[in-house]
């Protein structure tokens, strides 16, 4: 059982972490202690980015805090979008990061690769070997693999009149891509913008002059290579033309606008006679411009900065047309491609720093409104434009990295036309190679050396599990072939041709790539190996990585290393118990959350019962409300009609009554008589 630093555990989404002893009251981590932390992190990322290499390695996705979604295997954008606090992990992030800088591909492999020295190197340091002794002895075993590189890598033909080589390097590359379905028109856009502006004589390539464009819309095999410049800009003014041929354009950096003074300044009108003056003023500074660039023979006008509706409305009055908010970096290149000069000054412009063009015209796309300008047919031109197309962003993103990818490795080979063959073969060759050299050697430097042949095979075996293969039995194939046969060109099969030779596959990568992913990769490992303290600071609560060596005897470092073996052996087992409880005690207080949870529901929905209840009861009350007011709007009609009643039965009474007494007297009076 190996001597490790604590116990393994699990969070709830299956990040590993580790428990260390006394981890409450340690502040620091010191010797293999720390030396584990490091490898096991490290060996995490690695295993991260593992299954998204070869052809057929999976992808990723990634979702940023913004909630933007990007899908790629491109290992440098995985580490670059990953989340990641660990400080050996951003070691892998700018190991990544240097590749893609140095070479355009092999970003995941050297990571994977890193990896799997990481994991030998553990097990080296748990035989109790030395971790400067291993340092050492990787970098010795790299060097020998960086010379037997050079013994089995082969002379590859670079020639603009025969692009056929170029192109099957590009489709190794591009087969891993997410574009792989036309992957051979990716290939061909890739070689031949490399061409177009490389100095094959001088073996060089300058990739400024190398634009890649997306827009969204249309399917991918709308891909095309423009020979020229593509800018995501339309003309100031709708009316103004969209096609010009023959084109002399002036290219200004200087505003269309007033000159104005550099410091703070105010100009107070204070009457209409001034206002007058100060507008015609601007008039007049819009039209003397509009002549300078007129009288020096330009057709269209490309300024980096922008300019009112009153100098664009002059501008199509003098047809003029003109372009605006043009960025820096593609004024450049509009100046390379058409041989142009940029003017700061109006005053300084002249017919001969103009650059000429001999197509520019808008480009719609679709239904919408979307509208970009080629500028195109440039006899001085070198500079060249890929736009790319796609359904959506994630696919038109992931489309310009993988073209960058095959734009480095063309680049590559013309710098330097020596290759080796992929699919794991070049691996597994000077893993043969190290494993021989390693039996000649005395010294504990051996062991670090098998160690390195072990870590070589990492790349074909996560080659073949990536292809569905038993990784085991593919590679013991692949290795008992070359050893047999010497054939360094005999590889893992991943495409399932039923042939195991990378050359007949045209399956190649470059030799300075294969190179430099050995390079960083040993250099990675050796600073990591050479780390043995780690400080936790309180305040910033970052780890404080304190690279100090110690130059122990071997044999002591062997008893030592028994001892704390045997003593960690305890205590891991002990530790490992106590996992299991704490891990059980989670499973109860899980349970009982469930539990709860159950329970919340079941009083969560007696509540929307009690609720529709009260709505009911709320419902009543209301339908009560209205039949009360109607019936005391009833009463009071009543009682009106009542009172009414009333006062006519008393006015009917009196009349009644004096009636009465009428007829009485009446009466009385006629007896008399």
């Amino acid at each position: 059982m190996s001597a490790f630093p604590g116990s393994i555990a699990f969070d709830e989404y299956g990040r590993p972490f580790i428990i260390l002893r006394d981890q409450d009251r340690q502040k620091r981590l010191t010797g293999v202690d720390a030396l584990k932390s490091h490898i096991l992190a490290a060996r995490q990322i690695a295993n991260t980015l593992r299954t998204s290499l070869g052809p057929k390695g999976l992808d990723k996705m990634l979702v940023s805090s913004d909630g933007d979604v990007t899908v790629t295997n491109d290992g440098a954008t995985i580490l670059k979008m990953m989340d990641i606090e660990h400080e050996i992990g951003k070691l892998l992030v700018e190991l990544s990061q240097s590749q893609d800088d140095e070479i355009g591909d092999g970003t995941t492999g050297v990571v994977v690769l890193a990896g799997g020295l990481l994991e030998q190197a553990a097990t080296l340091i748990d035989r109790g070997i030395h971790p400067i002794r291993i340092a050492d002895g990787f970098e010795l075993a790299c060097r020998a693999a960086v010379e037997h590189l050079d013994k089995i890598a082969e002379l590859f033909p670079v020639s603009a009149s025969d692009p056929e080589p170029l192109i099957k390097v590009a489709l190794t590359t591009l087969g891993s891509k997410i574009i792989n379905k036309c992957h051979r028109q990716m290939a061909e856009i890739a070689v031949n913008a490399v061409l177009a502006v490389a100095d094959l004589e001088q073996k060089d390539v300058n990739f400024e002059l190398i634009k890649l464009e997306g827009k969204v819309g249309g399917k991918l095999e709308d891909t095309v290579l423009v020979e020229g410049v593509v800018i995501d800009k339309t003309m100031s003014h709708p009316q103004m033309p969209k096609e010009l041929k023959n084109a002399k354009i002036a290219i200004l950096t200087c505003p269309f606008e007033p000159p104005k003074p550099k410091t703070k300044h105010k100009l107070d009108v204070t009457d209409v006679a001034k206002y007058k003056e100060l507008r015609q003023y601007e008039q007049d500074k819009f039209k003397e411009m509009v002549d300078l660039v007129k009288k020096a023979g330009a057709t269209l006008a490309i300024c980096q900065w922008g300019f009112d509706d009153e100098a664009n409305h002059l501008l199509l009055q003098q047809n003029l047309p003109a372009v605006r908010w043009v960025g820096g970096p593609e004024i450049e290149l509009i100046a390379i491609a058409t041989g142009g000069r940029i003017v700061p000054r109006f005053e300084e412009l002249s017919p001969e720093k103009l650059g000429s063009a001999g197509l520019v015209r808008e480009l719609s796309f679709g239904t919408t409104n979307d509208k970009m300008m080629v500028i195109k047919d440039c006899a001085k031109s070198k500079a060249v434009t890929i736009l790319v197309r796609g359904g959506n962003k994630m696919l038109v993103d992931e489309a310009k990295r993988s073209l960058h990818d095959a734009l480095c490795v063309v680049r590559s080979l013309i710098q330097d036309p020596r290759v080796v063959f992929g699919g794991g073969a070049a691996e597994i060759s000077c893993s043969l190679a190290i494993a021989e050299q390693a039996d000649q050697l005395a010294s504990l430097e051996q062991y670090a050396f098998r160690g390195f042949a072990e870590a070589l095979d990492i790349v074909p075996l996560a080659l073949a599990e990536n292809s569905g293969l038993s990784a085991i039995n593919a590679l013991g194939e692949v290795k008992s072939i070359q050893a047999q046969t010497g054939n360094s060109a005999i590889g893992i099969d991943c495409m399932f041709t039923g042939d195991n030779s990378m050359r007949n596959q045209h399956v190649i990568e470059s030799l300075k790539s294969k190179r430099q992913q050995f390079l960083l990769a040993t250099q990675l490992v050796k600073m990591i190996l050479k780390i043995d303290d780690e400080v936790a600071d309180k305040q910033k609560s970052n780890l404080l990585l304190l690279a100090t060596v110690e130059h122990t005897p071997p044999d002591e470092v062997e008893d030592e290393s028994e001892q704390k073996q045997i003593q960690r052996t305890r205590e891991t087992k002990h530790e490992q118990d106590m996992l299991l409880e704490r891990a059980e005690r989670v499973k109860r207080i899980e349970d009982d959350i469930l539990d709860i949870n159950e329970i919340m529901r079941e009083l969560a929905f007696h509540v929307e019962q009690q609720a529709d209840t009260i709505e009911t009861i709320e419902n009543s009350i209301d339908h009560a409300v209205g039949n009360v007011t109607e019936g005391a709007e009833q009463v009071r009609k009543a009682s009106q009609y009542q009172t009414r009643y009333r006062k006519k039965l008393i006015i009917f009474v009196i009349i009644a009554v004096l009636i009465a007494i009428i007829l009485i007297a009446i009466l009385a009076t006629t007896l008399k008589k």
